[in-house]
């Protein structure tokens, strides 16, 4: 089964993304063609996107599935009209969130995503400089600032998790990668000694550590099942040994391991703007 999905958004459909996914994940046998519509914010946007889904809805077998966070009514009522599954956030949330809490929504335009509260968007971004200025053990001087240092072998997550974690959070991450010589020794590098509150381990199963490598370096040493073997297991026999709690990030999202640290950690965070 494949069916046509349309993000329709006002803004940057960010939100229609977000929902429209979560939502599919849930059925992982369709098969789906995703189509990100952002910026529909006039009438005579909303009269093409219906008639380009009618045109799909004509040449399929399933009619399309709408997800749209617009604003305007009058945007909405036109959408609505395609033939097409219509999911709205706010016909189906926005208005029955209005009647129980008792007042109207602000009914903003791209808010969520927005500059919105200027001093929780300047710490994001201030926490998403500190990651990249302190990626990948290169400098270790800021240690005393970082919320969390990520350590772990190469290709685990630490860069990609410390980025989400200040664009989406506000934590100041750093990252340390583990090299053969700490491994060989199963020793905690001596940059890692004064901050062992503050870290926490990544670890990953070797076949998947080496398809991600081999992408990278094919057919290098560096690739082989052997060596992501060796380092990964050198790697969890370390932080057993320091008492560093680790996550493997093998079947996670970079989403899931940043949500599984803030629990974990129980880390404050700057909520989005």
């Amino acid at each position: 089964m494949q069916r046509a999905i349309f993000l329709i958004s006002d803004r940057t459909g960010i939100t229609a993304e977000a929902l429209g996914n979560s939502l599919l994940s849930q059925f992982q046998s369709v098969s789906v063609r995703r189509f990100n519509l952002p910026f529909i914010d006039t009438v005579e946007k909303a009269n093409h996107v219906v008639e380009e889904i009618n045109k799909t809805a004509q040449n399929s077998e399933n009619r399309p599935i709408v997800f749209s966070t617009l604003v305007d009514p009058e945007l909405r009522r036109i959408i609505g009209s395609a033939n097409a599954a219509f999911f709205d956030l706010f016909e189906d949330f926005v208005l029955k969130l209005e009647k129980e809490l008792g007042v109207a929504s602000s009914r903003v335009l791209g808010y969520t995503h927005g500059l919105g509260d200027s001093l929780a968007y300047g710490i994001r971004m201030n926490a998403v400089n500190f990651a990249l200025a302190n990626d990948d053990g290169a400098i270790t001087k800021n240690y005393p600032s970082a919320d969390i240092i990520l350590t772990g072998v190469s290709r685990s997550g630490k860069t990609p998790t410390c980025l989400y974690l200040g664009l989406q959070f506000g934590v100041r991450a750093a990252n340390y990668p583990i090299t053969e010589e700490d491994l060989g020794e199963v020793r905690l590098p001596n940059a890692l000694i004064p901050h062992r509150k503050k870290l926490y381990g990544l670890t990953i199963d070797p076949e998947r550590l080496q398809k991600i490598r081999h992408e990278r370096r094919p057919n290098s040493p560096y690739s082989s099942i052997r060596q992501c073997r060796y380092e990964t297991e050198r790697a969890e026999t370390l932080f057993q040994a320091e008492h560093i709690p680790y996550l493997s990030t093998t079947t996670l999202s970079v989403e899931e391991i940043a949500a599984t640290l803030l629990s974990n950690t129980g880390l404050r965070w700057c909520p989005l703007a």
